[in-house]
């Protein structure tokens, strides 16, 4: 089929009209035909020493080969095919379509594929949501004892990396590749392309690093060991790669920073929870030496009174009993002055935030430790707080410490042993509680949630609130994915 010596040249997905077939001027195209990939030439010499029938869909989609001379707009829409072609170009274009939408499916499969898979070598998952579930708790890969110490190791490490580079260990690449018949330009390229692939290792190591989280480190050591294999695979002509012992500092580095990462992040939580602490003993503090002015206030008026009586020969018992009381209450306050271990083990649930098969335990050195549970129950959470016991103990850092152990297993926050929320119903707790203190004089196990009843008749059908949705059995929690 010809026309003015050129041949035509369909594109993939267009079907091959036949030898005799002459288009009539005014046609355009099939709609349901694909686009031409970019470059396409519908015409090529008769001459060409690459008709179109040899050309596969493959080859032309990939290199987009570009052979003559565009022709006139109206020469490619005069392309008509008959009923039969047409009839064979609408099942091509379905079956393309099918492919497609199963090249879609294969590439969600794989996303979805846990790590490890055998099938997983030839691409990087990218979800980190996925990926940090799958690894559950962040193992330190370098156990070092603070940030600083990371911080040394990273510097000598960046040095070792420089080193490497300078002393050309970074990548290898055969000497005995020739261009052009000789060999001193085939080591030219080399040295050229080495430097290049180089450049483009280390511009995606950098990249991995800058977007790097102590929990992503499975994707960004993916992520490198990719980038290698595809330089592997580009220079396996002149045997180039990047070579094991570079790609291992690389891999430490990512290790190194993820760990100082977590580390900071830890220390940080940690000043964090040591400043919170510090404020509220100072508040404490103030508090006791308050409370213990007051007392002694209350105490020399009593002691004037009882004076003025006694003076006129009389006295009374009432006034005998109060001043007891106060001096039972400043040597109880001086107690609490004394002893900073002393205090109040509370358990408090908050079913409208948390639902109904969590508690939080903790202690408080407040004089009124409802003042803590209100505090706790401020604009953090939609509701506040209920109270299941307020426990005094001369220890309750020694009480509440067992508490949480034998809930270490139940806690929310497996990464932050601070946090002191756990998956446990106030009944279990107060039969914990029971045995380690022997007796409770007041425990309340259903939490009233006020709040949370008043308000969650007029949430919109289509919401469910933590309480509503959430049904926490009384049994443990089973383990979380690791």
């Amino acid at each position: 089929m010809t026309r003015s010596g050129l041949v035509f040249n369909p594109p993939p997905g267009w079907p091959k009209p036949p030898a005799d077939w002459t288009p009539p001027a005014g046609w355009t195209p099939e709609p349901s035909w694909p686009d031409p990939p970019p470059g396409w030439q519908l015409w090529i010499p008769a001459d060409d020493d690459h008709p179109a029938a040899e050309q596969t869909d493959t080859a032309a989609g990939e290199q987009h080969l570009e052979v003559g001379n565009a022709v006139s707009q109206p020469m490619r829409d005069a392309m008509v095919p008959d009923a039969s072609v047409r009839e064979h170009s609408n099942t091509e274009a379905d079956l393309r379509a099918r492919v497609s939408t199963l090249e879609a499916e294969l590439s969600a499969i794989r996303n979805r594929a846990p790590l490890g898979a055998d099938d997983a070598d030839d691409y990087v998952i990218l979800d980190d949501d996925r990926v940090l579930q799958s690894v559950g708790i962040y193992r330190y890969h370098h156990p070092l004892e603070s940030a600083a110490a990371y911080k040394d190791r990273l510097d000598d490490l960046n040095a070792r990396v420089a080193e490497c580079v300078k002393a050309g260990t970074a990548i290898v690449a055969s000497n005995m590749f020739t261009y052009d018949n000789s060999l001193a330009k085939g080591r030219q390229m080399t040295a050229d392309l080495s430097k290049l692939m180089l450049r483009a290792y280390n511009a995606e190591a950098d990249n991995v690093i800058r977007a790097l989280r102590p929990g992503n480190v499975v994707t960004a050591r993916r992520r490198l060991d990719a980038t290698r294999s595809s330089i592997a695979k580009l220079g396996r002509m002149m045997e180039m790669h990047i070579s094991e012992e570079f790609h291992s500092l690389r891999l430490e580095e990512i290790e190194l920073t993820a760990d100082w990462l977590m580390k900071r992040q830890e220390e940080k939580e940690a000043e964090r929870e040591e400043r919170a602490r510090l404020r509220e003993e100072r508040r404490v503090e103030r508090e006791l030496a308050a409370e213990r002015e007051r007392l002694e206030k209350e105490r020399a008026h009593l002691i004037n009174a009882l004076e003025a009586l006694r003076a006129s020969g009389e006295s009374d018992s009432i006034l005998d009993t109060k001043l007891a009381e106060i001096d039972a209450a400043i040597a109880e306050n001086d107690y609490r002055i004394a002893n900073i271990r002393a205090g109040y083990v509370y358990v408090i649930s908050n079913r409208g935030a948390f639902g109904p098969g969590v508690v939080k335990i903790g202690l408080t050195r407040r004089l009124e430790p409802l003042d803590r549970v209100n505090e706790l129950g401020g604009a953090s959470v939609p509701f506040r707080f209920d109270v299941h016991a307020l426990f005094f103990s001369e220890d309750a850092v020694t009480l509440e410490n067992e508490l949480h152990r034998h809930l270490a297993d139940r806690a929310l926050n497996l990464m932050n042993p601070r946090k002191e929320f756990f998956f446990a119903t106030p009944a279990e707790v107060r039969d914990i509680l029971a045995e380690k203190v022997g007796n409770l004089l007041e425990f309340t196990e259903h939490a009233a949630a006020t709040e949370y009843l008043q308000s969650v008749g007029g949430w919109p059908s289509d919401l469910e609130g933590p309480g509503a949705s959430r049904s926490i059995s009384n049994q443990a929690p089973t383990e979380p994915t690791k």
